[in-house]
């Protein structure tokens, strides 16, 4: 049998049960496209793939495609729509089976759709969820449509009943013959339409894409530093590299999963210390399955104005407001500083985000998909998910029962009483 792996969002080798899978065939390829659609403009104007991610896309790539070759897998690296290269790859490698992890979401869905249409019928298409803590066929729910809309009520009964599935082992590398010639080059960012950059010197974010920086990123936070062992106490600062994992970017695109991270945390956990810290981090991964959840059961609601609840939401539409949110320019300093933030360096903290959404849509009273759309343009960890679940929560269309408004002067003086962090990024001009 003669195996392909189309990798999207699981960009590693490690932990990766498509590639499991494919590796047990005669002959074994791998494929990755850097999709036209996600470096277009969308409809409100932003490019949807902007600098800061793509770069730590294409190191990514290249890490993958490096680490394949150490298992003698050709990486085949194309720039434009999948449909244009697959089914040439499939034909002229023979390929029986295409291995590839399960997506739902609109794009996604598209994509694989036309690739279908022009693959002959005899290709089969192996699909797996392997981006999730809590497997699908293990949540203790009927199907999707009984996934409860309150994270909680999620959370409490996952943690009572599913058990994390074991990390997927890697077979040994393939015969050196299956290493065939393969001319394809990864794309430099000029050529994917954006302009070169050198990491802001206050950035929070400073790292590289790649599995092997994921891994070398776990082993600093984890076990060199230890600081897993005080993260609930410090995941709501604004300033550094170690005031969080800082690992949702590697997530985003699978260059890392969260099973891996899981057994590390209780390897941790039983060697370390074991407390409400190294618990927090498996709460946030829980956090993360969850809004995957929800565009399992919800779908292209996600995407909607009146989000998963189909609210009556009247925005406004100001481009004066637009223009001043998105540079740092409103009347709020601590929402000033981390659109900032954002701008400059394609990072902003949890806490950073939950205010200037909260600003968007409840102050502003704005069309919150424009702030989510700008977050996916912006964002070096940008998922699917977590983002247009997060806009929805935070603009009250979505899973917050209590459809809360931040007091921005108050978060302000609560996580940045001295005002060092706007300092930073507003430079002195507002002190």
């Amino acid at each position: 049998m003669n195996n392909l792996i189309w990798f999207r969002n699981d960009l590693r080798v490690r932990d990766n049960s498509s590639l499991v899978k494919a590796m047990k065939g005669h002959k074994v390829i791998g494929f990755y496209c850097f999709e036209s659609s996600f470096f277009e403009t969308d409809e409100f104007g932003f490019k949807r793939t902007e600098k800061y991610r793509a770069k730590f896309l294409l190191e990514t790539v290249q890490h993958l495609k490096e680490e394949l070759e150490q298992l003698n897998i050709p990486l085949f690296v194309y720039q434009g729509n999948s449909a244009d290269y697959l089914s040439n790859l499939i034909e002229n490698h023979t390929i029986d089976t295409v291995f590839l992890q399960k997506e739902w979401t609109r794009d996604e869905l598209l994509i694989l759709n036309d690739i279908k249409k022009k693959v002959p019928s005899d290709v089969k298409f192996n699909e797996v969820y392997d981006q999730f803590l809590y497997h699908p066929n293990d949540i203790p729910f009927d199907d999707f449509k009984s996934i409860p809309d309150i994270f909680t009520n999620f959370r409490k009964k996952c943690e009572e009943i599913c058990h994390v599935r074991p990390i997927a082992e890697l077979p040994p590398k393939l015969p050196d013959e299956n290493l065939v010639l393969n001319k394809t080059e990864i794309p430099s960012l000029k050529e994917l339409g954006l302009t070169n950059f050198s990491t802001h010197v206050n950035s929070a974010f400073p790292f590289e894409g790649g599995e092997l920086e994921a891994i070398k990123r776990v082993q600093n936070y984890f076990w060199e530093t230890k600081k897993l062992g005080f993260y609930k106490k410090t995941r709501n600062g604004l300033i550094g590299i170690d005031y969080s994992s800082k690992l949702s970017a590697w997530l985003a695109n699978g260059s890392i999963s969260p099973r891996t991270i899981y057994w590390e945390i209780k390897k941790f956990e039983r060697e370390i210390i074991k407390n409400q810290d190294t618990y927090w981090l498996i709460f946030e991964l829980i956090w993360r399955d969850y809004f995957k959840y929800v565009s399992l059961k919800h779908q292209d609601a996600i995407f909607k104005l009146g989000g998963i609840l189909i609210s009556t939401y009247n925005p406004k539409t100001n481009e004066k407001d637009k223009h001043t949110w998105i540079n740092g320019l409103t009347k709020e300093p601590f929402v000033n500083a981390n659109m900032k933030e954002l701008l400059e360096t394609g990072w902003m903290s949890n806490r950073g985000r939950q205010n200037v959404a909260s600003f968007w849509s409840k102050e502003l009273e704005q069309d919150w998909r424009i702030g989510a759309a700008y977050f996916e343009s912006m964002l070096i960890d940008y998922d699917v998910h977590s983002n247009w679940g997060n806009w929805m929560y935070a603009s009250g269309v979505g899973n917050d029962p209590r459809n809360r408004k931040f007091n921005i002067k108050g978060q302000a003086e609560r996580y940045d009483a001295a005002g060092k962090y706007q300092r930073l990024w507003l430079q002195e001009t507002l002190f």
